[in-house]
């Protein structure tokens, strides 16, 4: 086993010992407290009620007043307000008022809790445009490197793997022999690169016997603000994955990576 199969592995066993569920006394509401942080660098905390057959799953309203503390009001704001929307169809949750919601079935509850908490984390990343030195997300810029060098691509590529989850990639390319999964990460780090692998390779099983093509990972790391260590590149090249770091985009050899 390799040091980065051992972290994936140690990736997994910390969520499950750092999720903490919590039963209200005097409501049917119950905690579910995950190692994932927010804006003001709190757990994130989702909330699930069971209703007849099935599950309502919410966030309690806390990821759109955080923002809101933050400054950020997505009303006064119709980028920010499209974006949100483009989140939530992904993902396939509702917005209540301020609150995230979704429902499940017992069967659905793994992916729609999954879902929740990949809505919560992006739109937890708007209060990176509240920022005036940052003229867009990462993932908008990568969006016009793709259109710049003129592919075909598929956003917010959604796929099930064989752990019969699915999971969204930022953007996919398919050509006759080959698929390019890819990421787009304004930053990388301990818990993020493990994320990807994992889901890579999980839904690269199931393509690859449906598509008889090749599927490649691609991350594109931002590289401009913050120097990447070297022990992450090593543990894409030693998973197989490819990357880009976004001062070497132009380069002749990065971009025949993203061409068939």
């Amino acid at each position: 086993m390799s040091w980065i199969d051992q972290l994936i592995n140690d990736y997994y066993r910390f969520l499950k010992q750092k999720t903490v569920i919590t039963e209200a006394q005097l409501s049917d509401w119950v905690e579910i407290s995950t190692p994932f942080t927010d804006v003001f660098n709190d757990t994130i905390d989702i909330y699930v009620k069971k209703q007849n057959e099935k599950f309502i799953l919410s966030d309690d309203g806390k990821t759109i007043r955080n923002l809101e503390l933050s400054g950020i009001e997505i009303s006064r704001s119709q980028n920010r307000k499209e974006i949100l929307d483009k989140i939530l169809l992904n993902y396939g949750i509702h917005l209540e008022g301020q609150e995230l919601i979704v429902e499940a079935t017992e069967f659905t509850f793994p992916q729609k809790k999954l879902n929740l908490l990949s809505t919560i984390s992006e739109v937890n990343d708007l209060y990176v445009i509240a920022k005036h030195t940052v003229a867009s997300l990462f993932r908008e810029d990568v969006k016009n490197y793709l259109n710049e060098n003129e592919l075909v691509f598929t956003p917010y590529f959604i796929s099930k793997g064989s752990t019969g989850l699915e999971f969204t990639f930022d953007f996919q390319i398919a050509y006759r022999n080959k698929e390019l999964l890819i990421k787009a990460f304004n930053s990388v780090n301990k818990l993020n690169l493990p994320h990807f692998l994992f889901t890579w390779d999980d839904v690269k099983q199931v393509r690859e016997r449906q598509t008889e093509k090749k599927v490649t990972g691609l991350a594109i790391i931002n590289n401009l603000e913050r120097e990447v260590k070297d022990e992450y590149l090593e543990a894409l090249r030693n998973k197989g994955a490819e990357f880009i770091l976004w001062s070497e985009r132009n380069k002749i050899e990065n971009i025949e990576k993203l061409r068939a």
